[in-house]
C-alpha cells in the first residue's frame, strides 16, 4: 500500500508532463494522455478502497520541513469516499472535455494556424490535470500548511483555465476568481499561523489541543470566514455567479467540487477537533445557510442564460450541505457531508448538459431555444436525469442525502427550540424551489416547438464522449441512492461521535 496515496497527485501530474510535451504537432494527443492519467488515478484510488473498506485508514509522510510543516497524507472514513467521488468526476471530466475543448478552441482561436490551435489544446489539457491534484492533496493532507498548498493549487489552476478558455469577459473573471480565491486561502492560513503560535503544530490531529484556548473562538471564525468565501455563502457569494457562469463549461463540476470542497474542510479541522468551540457559530451558520438557499434560488429562477441558471443554482446546492453542517449532530453532518458528493455529481451531470446544449446550439438564451428534445433526445434524457439528481428524487443518491440531512436538521430543532426547527422547515420547503427551475428550465429548453431559428439547422447529440461519462456519473449516484451505506457507513465510523 505505501506509496498508493500519493500516487494520487504523481500520476495527474505525469499526465500533465506528458501533455506538455505533446504540445507541438502532436497537441491533440494531450487530451487522451489526460483520460488516460485519470483512469489510472481512479484504478488506484479504488485500489486505496480496498484498504479503507477493510478497516484500515492508509497514512503517508514525506517531506518534514521545519518547522512543522509535512507533506502527510491520510485515507479514512471521511476523506475516502470524498476521493473516491471527485476522482470519479476528474475522469469523467477530462473525457467530456476532449471534444468540447476542440470546439472552444476554434471558436477562440480559429484565425491561427493549426499548430496554434494544437497548442492551444494541449495547453487545456496540461493545466486541467492540476485540478485532480489540488483535490486529493486537500482531502488527504494532514497538515494544515499543507492544505493551504493544495487550495492554492485549485486557485491558479482554475485562473489559467479561465483566462485562456472561458466565456465573456474572461479575463477580468479570471482575475475576480483568483482575487476571492487568494484571500479566502490567506484568512485559512493566517487561522493556521495562530494555531502553531499556541500549540506549536500545524498537524490536524493536533488541532485537538486548542480545544478551550483563549484565540480558539476568533481562530474559528476565522477559518470559518475563509472557507465560507469559497463556499459562496451570503453575503460572500459575489463572485460566484460570474464566474461558474463564464468558465469554459467543460470543468463546471470541478468548479463545483472547488466551492463544495471548502464545506469537508470545515468538517476536517473545525467540527471534528474544534466542535466545543465551533457550536456558538452552528445556529448563525444554519440562519445564513438558509438565506443562501432560497436567496440562490429566487436568484436562480430570474435567469435566461442557460449557464447562469446553472451557475446561481450552485450558491442554493451548497448552502443545503452547510444547513446539515451547521445543526452539528451525527446525523446532519453525515447528511450535509453525503448531499455535498451527490450535489458535485448532480451538478456534473446538470452543468455538464447544458454544455452540451451551447455546445450544439450556440446559444445561450433559453428564450430563443424550445423543442430540442426530437433533435437531441439523449441530451434531453440527460438533463432531466440532472434535474432529478440536484432535486433529491430517488433513486438517486441526493434523495437519500436529503434525508439524512434535514432528520439531523430537525433533531436539532427540536433540541434548540422553535426559531431552529424554522429554520428546518424553511430549508424543507426551499426543496420546491429547486425543483422548479430545475425542470422549469427543461420545459423551455426541450419540450415546446422548435423555434424557426433552429428548424434548418442540423442539431444532434454530441458525441460518446462527451454523453457517456455523464451516464456514468448518474449511475453512480444511483447505485449509492440505492445503497447509501457504501458512503454512509465510512463516513459514520469517523463522524458518529459528534
Amino acid at each position: 500500500m505505501e506509496g498508493l496515496l500519493l500516487q494520487t497527485l504523481l500520476v495527474p501530474l505525469a499526465g500533465a508532463v506528458l501533455g506538455f510535451l505533446a504540445r507541438g504537432r502532436r497537441g491533440r494527443l494531450a487530451g487522451w494522455i489526460a483520460t488516460g492519467a485519470m483512469l489510472w488515478t481512479t484504478a488506484v484510488v479504488a485500489r486505496v478502497g480496498v484498504a479503507v473498506y477493510g478497516g484500515g485508514a492508509p497514512r503517508e509522510s514525506y517531506l518534514d520541513i521545519p518547522p512543522g510543516i509535512r507533506l502527510g497524507l491520510l485515507a479514512d472514513g471521511l476523506s475516502y469516499p470524498t476521493l473516491a467521488v471527485v476522482t470519479l468526476l476528474c475522469a469523467a471530466l477530462t473525457c467530456y472535455s476532449i471534444r468540447y475543448v476542440e470546439r472552444r478552441v476554434s471558436v477562440l482561436y480559429g484565425a491561427e494556424p493549426e499548430a496554434v490551435q494544437a497548442r492551444h489544446y494541449a495547453r487545456f489539457f496540461y493545466l486541467l490535470p492540476l485540478f485532480p491534484v489540488g483535490f486529493a492533496g486537500t482531502i488527504l493532507s494532514t497538515n494544515l500548511v499543507s492544505l493551504y498548498f493544495f487550495l492554492e493549487v485549485l486557485t491558479v489552476a482554475l485562473f489559467f483555465l479561465m483566462a485562456g478558455f472561458g466565456y465573456r469577459d474572461r479575463v477580468r473573471i479570471a482575475f475576480i476568481s483568483l482575487a476571492w480565491g487568494i484571500v479566502g486561502a490567506l484568512l485559512f492560513l493566517a487561522a493556521a499561523l495562530v494555531v502553531y503560535a499556541e500549540i506549536g503544530s500545524l498537524e490536524v490531529d493536533d488541532l485537538s489541543r486548542m480545544a478551550g484556548n483563549r484565540l480558539a473562538g476568533p481562530t474559528v471564525a476565522l477559518f470559518l470566514v475563509g472557507l465560507l468565501m469559497k463556499l459562496a455563502v451570503v453575503p460572500l457569494h459575489v463572485w460566484m455567479p460570474s464566474v461558474h457562469a463564464e468558465h469554459p463549461t467543460c470543468i463546471a463540476g470541478l468548479l463545483a467540487v472547488y466551492a463544495n470542497l471548502a464545506l469537508y474542510v470545515v468538517v476536517r479541522v473545525l467540527v471534528l477537533p474544534l466542535g466545543g468551540d465551533f457550536a456558538a457559530f452552528g445556529t448563525p451558520l444554519m440562519a445564513l445557510a438558509l438565506v443562501t438557499m432560497v436567496y440562490g434560488s429566487l436568484l436562480t429562477l430570474a435567469q435566461t442564460d442557460i449557464k447562469r441558471l446553472a451557475a446561481c443554482s450552485t450558491i442554493s446546492q451548497v448552502a443545503y450541505s452547510v444547513l446539515g453542517v451547521g445543526a452539528l449532530t451525527a446525523a446532519g453532518v453525515e447528511g450535509g457531508l453525503f448531499f455535498f458528493l451527490s450535489h458535485i455529481m448532480g451538478k456534473t451531470v446538470f452543468f455538464s448538459t447544458a454544455g452540451i446544449v451551447v455546445y450544439a446550439t450556440r446559444i445561450r438564451d433559453m428564450r430563443e431555444l424550445g423543442g430540442l428534445a426530437r433533435r437531441m433526445p439523449v441530451t434531453a434524457v440527460l438533463w432531466l436525469i440532472g434535474c432529478m439528481m440536484l432535486s433529491g428524487f430517488p433513486p438517486f443518491s441526493s434523495f437519500a442525502a436529503e434525508w439524512l440531512l434535514f432528520t439531523g436538521v430537525f433533531e436539532r430543532g427540536l433540541a434548540e427550540g422553535p426559531g431552529v426547527v424554522a429554520i428546518a422547515i424553511g430549508g424543507t420547503t426551499a426543496v420546491l424551489l429547486t425543483v422548479a427551475y430545475t425542470f422549469g428550465a427543461a420545459r423551455r429548453i426541450f419540450f415546446g416547438p422548435l423555434p424557426a431559428h433552429l428548424a434548418d439547422r442540423e442539431l444532434t447529440d454530441p458525441p460518446w464522449t462527451m454523453t457517456v461519462p455523464l451516464g456514468v456519473v448518474a449511475a453512480a449516484s444511483a447505485v449509492l441512492g440505492l445503497y447509501p451505506a457504501a458512503v454512509l457507513d465510512l463516513l459514520h465510523s469517523v463522524l458518529a461521535a459528534i
